[in-house]
């Protein structure tokens, strides 16, 4: 009998490819959603920030409660990568510890029932991936670890410095899956517009640009994670003339307070940034996404309250808000003037309501005009509304459109692009008819 397997891969898209690569060298077990059923769990953890940890533990302990007699618990990733020994002491309910660097020897390590860490970060070469979630959209990862040294970030700390894939490599993964039916594809990292400068190259993006341009079959891209002090106008440029890459910038800029930038080490100002942010917005069809931290140490009323009145005027699309987590291995988790976690909560609290109107007003804009939507199935809230993606958004983080009405005769496609008229909002959703 088939042996089955149950995998949850929790935290970033980076995350969910190795996930994917995991699921590739494991094809000879019948996946399953049912974690009793599972003689194989695997759990891809993050170990980011506060509430990504306490997830990860919460689902690797709830799942060992679920599981079967003689099955194997696996924890791989981030968590288990940054607190080895800890929890490898701690938590006897897990068989197998992994962390970042051996998802391609997955099989091996159930095989043979070992854990394993290796010194180097993994970086997908030409292994096979199961794809999931979608049949028409993948996520390429462009490269490992970082450069930068962000005062609250730990990634540099258990993924190291950036560490990029070869330009050919991605782009024989990406015609692998163009062969398979793929067409819409994410590219994905810690800093993206860094790509390729650990290799002595300062514009590995436009070099990636111009190279995925050129496979046939790839009918939609978009970039995620550019960093400011890394992302040129040349870029900016670049993008907005590409037939192929969307007018799509989620540049996650933290703050606009200058002296917070610099107590952030961001490495660029708010000069710089607004520079950037104009030269995107001002492209035809543009959609620009950003995050901030609120509650850094040292955050003044004032600078908090300059952060508000720059995120509600400035024209985001849409916002990520995330409360400051004091992360040990960071420089500023020593650092002084820690703001009370009360204050912390209300401010996230505050912006957050802030980023909600600012989404709202994005959507509203497009009340009215005509998209390029990918159909992805029904949707969860009716049976009579199909679910949609517009072609421009990224998956999963910038909404969804239901479809309740149409104009064509022909049945609708899963998977297909149609040629939505967005009617009205409801709510965080857009409704639209099909009519080409």
């Amino acid at each position: 009998m088939q042996k089955k397997l149950h995998v949850v891969s929790l935290g970033c898209t980076k995350n969910l490819v190795d996930t994917e690569v995991m699921m590739g060298r494991l094809q000879n077990y019948a996946l399953t959603d049912e974690a009793t059923e599972a003689d194989v769990i695997i759990v891809n953890t993050c170990g980011f920030i506060d509430a990504a940890k306490s997830e990860s533990l919460n689902t690797v302990m709830s799942l060992h409660e679920q599981r079967k007699e003689d099955s194997l618990l696996v924890m791989a990733g981030c968590l288990s990568e940054r607190y080895k020994e800890e929890l490898a002491a701690e938590l006897s309910e897990v068989d197998i510890f992994t962390g970042v660097g051996d998802y391609d020897r997955i099989d091996e390590l159930l095989a043979q029932k070992q854990s394993r860490f290796s010194d180097q970060v993994y970086l997908i070469g030409t292994e096979e991936r199961v794809v999931s979630g979608s049949s028409y959209h993948a996520y390429i990862k462009l490269s490992e670890g970082c450069n930068q040294q962000c005062s609250f970030c730990a990634i540099p700390s258990f993924k190291g410095k950036l560490h990029s894939r070869d330009l050919d490599v991605v782009a024989r993964e990406v015609e692998g899956l163009v062969k398979r039916g793929y067409y819409d594809f994410s590219f994905v990292s810690q800093d993206s517009s860094s790509y390729l400068r650990d290799q002595n190259i300062t514009d590995g993006l436009i070099h990636l640009i111009k190279r995925i341009e050129l496979i046939d079959g790839v009918k939609s891209a978009r970039i995620l994670y550019l960093y400011p002090s890394t992302t040129s106008l040349k870029l900016v440029t670049c993008i907005g003339e590409s037939k192929v890459f969307h007018n799509y910038f989620d540049m996650p800029i933290q703050h606009i307070d200058d002296d917070m930038l610099r107590l952030m080490k961001r490495g660029f100002g708010r000069d710089k940034t607004l520079e950037l942010l104009r030269a995107m917005r001002t492209l035809p069809h543009s959609f620009v996404r950003t995050s901030f931290i609120v509650g850094h140490p040292q955050e003044s009323e004032a600078m908090f309250e300059e952060l508000c009145r720059f995120a509600d005027s400035f024209g985001f699309d849409r916002i990520n808000v995330f409360a400051y987590s004091d992360e040990e291995g960071t420089s500023a988790y020593g650092m002084e003037g820690h703001i009370d976690e009360k204050v912390i909560e209300a401010r996230a609290q505050k912006l957050g309501e802030i980023a909600l109107h600012v989404s709202h007003k994005s959507l509203d804009a497009l009340i009215g005009s005509t998209l390029q939507a990918v159909i992805d199935g029904e949707s969860d809230e009716h049976e009579s509304l199909l679910s949609a993606r517009a072609l421009l958004w990224a998956p999963d983080v910038d909404g969804e459109i239901y479809i309740n009405d149409r104009e064509i005769e022909e049945p609708l496609v899963f998977g297909r692009i149609y040629t939505v008229r967005l009617t009205e909002r409801i709510g965080e959703r857009l409704l639209g008819c099909v009519i080409a």
